[in-house]
């Protein structure tokens, strides 16, 4: 819920460390780039592992992230959104890429039920793990007020890491419609979790 809470909201505060990073990776500051993955790398490392199932695979999904991010810092453009949003939506398409490359490879002979938990970030304090603890509670609040049919088409992107595509097909409901619920339920839910915030 980490991912959808930082696309709803972003993180107060963080904008402009972030912009300030990436214009110093975009001069080759290398320091710059720890940073960043400093404040957003458990992030992404959780989407790409709820959608991957996979440690390993998310591990590499996280480290392909930020070096794409190292790569393109320059041709950021701060006016399409957040620096969380954009590492975000790479970490989201790359790991729905090894999705369906793992669909279109025979069955490995590894395990495909292990389950791994997250991992803890010894760092976050009490103060951080409550202010998330509500920030989480907040925007379930949030996802639970939207009628199912948007609310179904979000769980189904977010969650399970399905394309539009995917879920137009899994939900027998034509692509521009689910599209627009899932719009339409992203503006509701952020309207609802701004709302909520003190």
């Amino acid at each position: 819920m980490w991912f959808l809470l930082a696309a709803v909201a972003g993180f107060p505060g963080s904008a402009a460390a972030d912009h300030a990073a990436l214009e110093r990776m975009a001069r080759g500051d290398h320091d710059a780039l720890a940073e960043l993955y400093d404040r957003h790398g458990r992030l992404v490392f959780s989407l790409a592992l709820r959608i991957l199932r996979d440690q390993s695979d998310a591990e590499d999904i996280v480290q392909d992230v930020f070096s794409q991010a190292w790569r393109q810092a320059a041709r950021f453009d701060r006016s399409r959104g957040a620096v969380v949003a954009w590492l975000l939506m790479m970490t989201r398409s790359r790991a729905i890429d090894r999705v369906r490359a793992r669909r279109a490879m025979p069955a490995s002979a590894g395990d495909p039920d292990q389950a791994f938990g997250l991992i803890p970030d010894a760092a976050d304090g009490p103060e951080r793990v409550a202010l998330t603890t509500e920030r989480a509670a907040r925007l379930k609040e949030a996802l639970d007020t939207l009628p199912l049919i948007q609310r179904l088409p979000i769980e189904l992107a977010f969650f399970e890491g399905l394309t539009h595509v995917e879920v137009s097909e899994r939900l027998e409901v034509p692509l521009g419609t689910i599209k627009t619920r899932i719009r339409l339920g992203l503006m509701k839910m952020k309207d609802a979790f701004l709302g909520g915030a003190s």
